[in-house]
């Protein structure tokens, strides 16, 4: 394994993020595929044993029991100073918002409950998991802060967001003297590069760490025509993500198959390969021990550089799908500037 700092951090972790959505109670929550703690409790130990020290969950995962797998195997498997541990919080609630809880003391009561989950005293990096347009911006980041400044998180991420929300809260922390997000967790992989307009560049300018989630497609650039998994049936999001643009991804998967029979490897080691070059850690889900297994293989594949011309040259824009798709703020019915020119 290789390791790499995590931007303006002093974390250092493997190259790959084991991607931990996929643990959790799987008769509660949102997805029918997950599996049960003993599988979890496999899965996690030998990513330990590949190496792996970054390990990224979330309270919105199977209402809270994948914090729990993963804070119980880690407290059982490894010393808490040898591994990097991410958890997300969710926007606020309408209830709370009824019950005038504001944002800063959302973020403070959901770090208590995933520390809680977790039985740990801290998470080394707690990420704004969506963006939430009912809540001011700088409730929340002040409450990530006073996390930060209670002990409770070591440094803070983003997900789900655009360039400017990220710079527009960087721009307010480095104003009031407050934690600065460290890293960006976004939709980025050989089918869905839009985060190269202009999220990539700005991360770069600003040493802001990428951990894209959804590396592999959701297993769409890991398997063969025909080759299918639980998950893939299953799982409705995979298919709002990908579906609507199947015709034109197509022809980038049958890329990546094709230089794998070349290298005489696994198609998620080519894909792996290539976003490995773009950034720094990827999250890489697994719900069985091959999964892991493979990712982990990726790590010593070098590409050339003809290679990566040649995975990237089909790619035609895309629209935005999975949460950012959803989740966006709601316009007014005329925008800004055409009501500014009805005033006049």
């Amino acid at each position: 394994m290789k390791y790499v700092k995590l931007g303006n951090s002093e974390l250092n972790v493997s190259r790959l993020c084991l991607g931990c959505m996929g643990f959790g109670d799987p008769t509660i929550g949102q997805h029918s595929w997950t599996i049960d703690e003993e599988h979890s409790r496999e899965i996690i130990r030998r990513a330990l044993d590949l190496g792996i020290n970054f390990f990224d969950t979330a309270i919105g995962y199977q209402l809270g029991t994948s914090e729990q797998y993963v804070g119980k195997a880690l407290r059982d498997m490894a010393k808490r100073d040898d591994v990097v541990v991410a958890t997300k919080f969710l926007p606020r609630t309408q209830e709370e918002i009824a019950a005038g809880i504001n944002g800063r003391q959302h973020v403070m009561n959901s770090i208590d409950s995933s520390l809680e989950h977790l039985g740990m005293d801290h998470v080394d990096l707690y990420i704004y998991h969506i963006w939430d347009y009912k809540t001011p911006a700088q409730e929340i980041l002040q409450g990530m802060n006073d996390a930060v400044l209670a002990g409770k998180a070591r440094y803070i991420g983003i997900a789900n967001a655009y360039a400017y929300q990220v710079a527009k809260m960087n721009a307010l922390a480095e104003k009031n003297g407050w934690a600065r997000f460290i890293s960006v967790q976004n939709h980025y992989n050989l089918i869905m590069r839009e985060e190269e307009r202009e999220m990539v560049p700005y991360c770069r300018e600003e040493n802001i760490a990428m951990t894209p989630y959804s590396a592999l497609a959701s297993g769409k650039l890991s398997k063969r025509p025909g080759e299918t998994s639980k998950r893939q049936t299953e799982d409705s999001f995979m298919h709002f993500k990908y579906d609507a643009t199947a015709e034109q991804d197509s022809r980038i998967v049958e890329r990546v198959m094709e230089l794998a029979d070349r290298y005489g490897v696994e198609m998620t080691q080519i894909s792996l390969a290539w976003l490995l070059t773009k950034v720094e850690s990827p999250i890489v889900g697994a719900t069985k021990l091959h999964h892991i297994e493979g990712a982990a293989k990726s790590i010593e594949l070098q590409l050339t550089a003809d290679d990566i011309r040649y995975l990237e040259e089909p790619y035609v824009p895309h629209n935005l799908s999975g949460v950012m798709a959803v989740n966006k703020p709601v316009m007014s019915e005329d925008p800004v500037w055409v009501t500014a020119s009805k005033n006049k």
